[in-house]
C-alpha cells in the first residue's frame, strides 16, 4: 500500500496535480508487526473472500503493481545495550512513507500510550483484537491511558458473518475480543473469559479506571455502502489518467465485487454494495466529535463475548431479560453471571448511527482520491 501510495504522489507531481498526503508526509505512521495467532483455536482466515494476499491475489494478476524490494529487513529486532531498539525512522535516499518498528505491534501499542499523555490517543481496531489483548495483559494500567478504542466487531441483531451468530473479527479470536470488553467492567473479573490454556495472566483486582470503547457491530457497517456503480463511475476518469493509485485500487476491488456476486447472486451488476466496515470505524474517528453519531438507545449496554460455545463462539451476549438490578457484586441464585449487579458487566458504548449513513460510498471516495 505505501509502494503504491509514494508511486502516487510522484504520479501527481509529473502531472501537475496537488500531492495530496499531506498528513502522510507530516506525521509518517508507524508500521509493527502484529501476533501470527489468536490466543486461543486455530487461526482463521478470509482468503475465500479477500485472496491469500489479502488483495485478491493480485500480486499474481498484476505483479508490476508489487514493490520490487525487499522491507522484511526493516521489521527484523536488533538487539541493543538496551533491549530491542524499538523504531528505524527511514530517512536518507531510501526514506519511504512510513517508519518501521522492531518492536512487535503490542509492544509498539504500549510504547505510543506510555510517550504520549493520557486520552491522547485513541485505538481504532479493524480486525481480531489479538494485538490489543496482548498490550492490556503486558500492562493493563498504561494501555487505560487510551482515550477510547473503537473496534469494528461482532453484531448484536443481525446475523454473524462467518457463522450464524460470528463476525469475523469477534470470532477469530474470541477470547481476546473478550479481555478487552472486560476492562470496560468497574469489576473486570465479572466478565474477563475461562481459557483453556490461561496463556495470559488476569488482570488486577483494582484498575485506576475503565475502558472507553465505541463497538461498531455489523448491524451499523451493513449500512454503509458502496456500489459497484458509483466506484466504477468515480475511478474511470483516474484509470484513464494513469493513477497508480486508482489501478491497484481497482485491482482489488474487482476481485472484490466479482466474490460478492458469486456469494450473493441476487447483487450483481452496477447494483452489487460492498459494505466498508473497517472504514467507517475511521471516519467515526476522524469526526468523533460530530452531534450526528448515535449511540443505540440503551448505551452503555452489558455486552459479553462467548468465547467457549460450540455453535456460539464469539456471539456477543446481551441480556435482553426485563429484571431488576441487585445491590453488591456477589452472584446470587438469582442472578448468574452477575448480570444483574450494579457494580459488575461490561459497559460497551454501541454505535447506531452516523452523519454518513445513506452516502458514504461518495464520501470514503473522495477521501481516498482526493
Amino acid at each position: 500500500m505505501f509502494h503504491i501510495l509514494e508511486r502516487e504522489m510522484q504520479w501527481r507531481r509529473e502531472n501537475g496535480r496537488p500531492e495530496g498526503f499531506g498528513s502522510l508526509r507530516a506525521h509518517r505512521p508507524i508500521l509493527a508487526v502484529g501476533a501470527e495467532d489468536p490466543l486461543e483455536d486455530q487461526k482463521m482466515l478470509a482468503d475465500y473472500f479477500h485472496g491469500t494476499d489479502g488483495l485478491g491475489g493480485i500480486h499474481a494478476t498484476h505483479p508490476h503493481l508489487t514493490a520490487t524490494k525487499a522491507y522484511e529487513h526493516l521489521f527484523t529486532p536488533t538487539l541493543t545495550s538496551e533491549g530491542i531498539e524499538p523504531a528505524a525512522d527511514c530517512t536518507g535516499p531510501d526514506d519511504h512513507a512510513f517508519i518501521s518498528s522492531k518492536l512487535p505491534a503490542h509492544k509498539e501499542i504500549l510504547r505510543a500510550l506510555r510517550d504520549n499523555e493520557p486520552d491522547s490517543i485513541t485505538l481504532v481496531a479493524v480486525g481480531p483484537l489479538t494485538n490489543l489483548a496482548l498490550a492490556a495483559a503486558e500492562d493493563p494500567e498504561t494501555f487505560l491511558r487510551v482515550k477510547e478504542v473503537v473496534v469494528m466487531g461482532g453484531a448484536i441483531n443481525q446475523a454473524g458473518n462467518v457463522t450464524p451468530m460470528g463476525e469475523f473479527n469477534a470470532y477469530a479470536d474470541a477470547v481476546a475480543a473478550a479481555r478487552i470488553f472486560a476492562l470496560t467492567s468497574p469489576n473486570p473479573h465479572t466478565t474477563v473469559p475461562f481459557t483453556k490454556s490461561d496463556k495470559l495472566p488476569p488482570y488486577p483486582a483494582k484498575l485506576s479506571r475503565q475502558l472507553t470503547l465505541r463497538l461498531f457491530p455489523l448491524d451499523i457497517t451493513l449500512r454503509h455502502n458502496l456500489s459497484k456503480g458509483q466506484f466504477r463511475k468515480e475511478i474511470a476518469p483516474l484509470l484513464e489518467g494513469g493513477s497508480p493509485l486508482a489501478e491497484w485500487v481497482d485491482a482489488f476491488m474487482g476481485h472484490t465485487f466479482k466474490t460478492l456476486e458469486r456469494l450473493h447472486p441476487g447483487h450483481a451488476g452496477d447494483d452489487a454494495e460492498l459494505s466498508l466496515h473497517d472504514p467507517v470505524c475511521v471516519w467515526y474517528a476522524i469526526t468523533s466529535e460530530d452531534p450526528k453519531w448515535v449511540y443505540a438507545a440503551n448505551s452503555p449496554e452489558d455486552i459479553r463475548i462467548e468465547t467457549l460455545g460450540q455453535w456460539t463462539r464469539g456471539m456477543c451476549v446481551v441480556d435482553r431479560r426485563s429484571r431488576h438490578r441487585i445491590e453488591g457484586d456477589e452472584e446470587s441464585a438469582s442472578d448468574h453471571g452477575l448480570w444483574l449487579s450494579g457494580r459488575a458487566g461490561n459497559r460497551i458504548w454501541r454505535m447506531d448511527g452516523s452523519p454518513a449513513e445513506g452516502n458514504f460510498g461518495d464520501i470514503i471516495i473522495k477521501r481516498v482520491f482526493g
